[in-house]
């Protein structure tokens, strides 16, 4: 697949991209307005079967959070990874914390400098620019210049949620190994997050979408990243929490009691399993998704981890397309979406030896 692509492939690839940030984002929305809330609370203001549509957060219908809205900005660092690879230097983590920059950027600029030009055009996007209770984590661990490294992380100790609800774009790396989809994973997670569950479990997270970004069965993705993690230090929280989201699974009909008993999704291996667990239960997009976020916890980043998963797996007609509709930034999503689409399978035609389109070079710099 990395070298020649069909027509067909390069079609049902894209579907899958798109599927994968969109899911992500519709289930980000779907929890964004009940984050915070108890499961009692939930069913209390919305009914016994808690949300069943988006609710108003942050002024709107559809609002996603700081869980899309870094997807987009790895997305984004990933493409201009692979761009400045035709200048000799290849370092995709480094491209990864420049662009987790630029998101920090937006949580404290009133708008996009348009000065910029070597910002590329996602920094430019105006709907970016607003603050939706981002991690302190995150937050602090680009405030400076100083890129966390595996040596030497950016907040030791923390282990939230804040590394795996961004890392799904990792996955989409279809042409790498798994091994180096979770090792790039691992390091990136390091730049903001310093205890290692925080970053083995953002690595099992990529491997599983890379699994079935690849078309493999959702179980068979999560046991290759059960293999990979045992080889670890200090894997064994990530560990538990997936084989704690298998288990469950075996235990009777999925209702929100089985999701809280695999925690609040505050934590990154917490997270990772309650959205694990509600990909592998659900009847359709619609039913996993809604399970994802009715819960006391984490609700907008365990929806935004099984839109992920759900989204990738069967791709961007598998969506609910009212969700869809009222999405925010669905433009922004897709325009992305359809370039790493077009970077992963076209790069050639797009910049290289033989030519580049001055367009996309202006998108995605390679300064």
């Amino acid at each position: 697949m990395t070298a020649v692509w069909g027509r067909a492939q390069q079609q049902d690839f894209r579907s899958r991209v798109r599927g994968c940030l969109l899911g992500g984002a519709i289930g980000d929305a779907l929890g964004a307005g009940i984050e915070f809330e108890s499961l009692d609370a939930i069913q209390g203001n919305h009914g016994p079967d808690g949300v069943t549509d988006y609710v108003t957060a942050y002024g709107r219908r559809g609002a996603v959070t700081d869980d899309t809205q870094m997807t987009l900005f790895t997305v984004e660092g990933l493409i201009r990874a692979q761009v400045r690879r035709d200048t000799g230097v290849w370092h995709p983590p480094t491209d990864i914390h420049r662009a987790y920059r630029r998101w920090a950027t937006t949580q404290s600029e009133w708008g996009p400098d348009e000065r910029r030009k070597d910002a590329g055009w996602l920094a430019r996007e105006e709907w970016l620019y607003a603050r939706r209770a981002p991690g302190n984590a995150c937050l602090s661990g680009l405030s400076d210049d100083r890129m966390g490294t595996l040596e030497e992380p950016k907040n030791p100790g923390s282990k939230g949620c804040g590394t795996v609800m961004r890392s799904a774009p990792f996955g989409l790396l279809v042409g790498w190994e798994p091994q180096l989809v979770f090792q790039l994973a691992v390091e990136c997670a390091a730049q903001t997050h310093g205890h290692p569950t925080g970053q083995l479990a953002a690595g099992a997270f990529a491997v599983i979408i890379h699994g079935l970004a690849r078309g493999e069965a959702l179980d068979g993705s999560v046991q290759h990243a059960l293999a990979l993690l045992g080889a670890r230090p200090g894997h064994q929280e990530t560990t538990d929490a997936l084989q704690s989201a298998l288990g469950a699974v075996r235990q009777g009909m999925p209702s929100p009691q089985r999701v809280e008993a695999l925690g609040e999704g505050w934590t990154a291996e917490e997270s990772l399993a309650i959205g694990v667990y509600c990909a592998l239960v659900a009847e359709d997009v619609r039913h996993g998704l809604l399970l994802a976020v009715n819960h006391s916890g984490d609700s907008d980043s365990t929806g935004s981890i099984c839109g992920n998963l759900l989204g990738v797996q069967h791709g961007e007609t598998a969506l609910p397309p009212a969700w869809i509709a009222e999405l925010e930034g669905r433009a922004t999503i897709l325009q992305l979406a359809d370039d790493f689409a077009m970077e992963m399978t076209q790069a050639p035609a797009l910049h290289g030896p033989s030519g580049a389109s001055p367009a996309w070079l202006d998108r995605y710099p390679a300064a």
